[in-house]
């Protein structure tokens, strides 16, 4: 160890240099769910009812305040830095497939569940003319009472049929 100490010109300077080095790189870090969501390319269509529930969602959800992701559109918002984050207007899920498929209701709407790997589970409206995706985080693994502040923007801007 004395001698690897040794060779380094200034080991005083290269503990901070690398902490501003590591905080750089964690500050840009892509896996920050808030930094970046794919918009969805819905139909005309669903694209117009998307637009609805965009002007219908709530402030907050489940006590945190909306933060919507990046890039901003009328097709995602999200709730606390990305704990919750919806996508409107997204493409069938093929789990819906799955006649062993799990699913849930929360006020009337029915919501597919799909447990993701490493991450928390994720959501999405069936038998809707657009379909609605909520994903939440690993806090939100065992808790789907959130998607009850979706429910009634949902009923009233996307309409029940496929």
């Amino acid at each position: 160890m004395t001698s690897s100490c040794r060779r380094l010109p200034h080991p005083v300077l290269l503990g901070p240099t690398a902490a501003l080095v590591l905080l750089a790189a964690v500050g840009c870090s892509s896996s920050d769910p808030s930094a970046s969501v794919t918009v969805p390319t819905p139909s005309s269509e669903a694209a117009a009812y998307c637009r609805a529930l965009h002007k219908e969602l709530p402030r907050s959800v489940a006590g945190l305040e909306r933060t919507d992701p990046a890039p901003r559109s009328d097709l995602t918002a999200g709730w606390g830095d990305g704990a919750i984050v919806l996508r409107c207007g997204v493409a069938r899920p093929a789990k819906m497939n799955d006649s062993q498929a799990k699913a849930t209701e929360a006020d009337g709407v029915n919501w597919l569940l799909e447990q993701r790997e490493d991450d928390g589970p994720r959501f999405t409206t069936t038998l809707r003319k657009a379909y609605v995706e909520v994903t939440f985080s690993e806090a939100y693994a065992h808790d789907a009472t959130p998607l009850a502040a979706f429910a009634a923007p949902v009923k009233k801007t996307v309409p029940s049929g496929l």
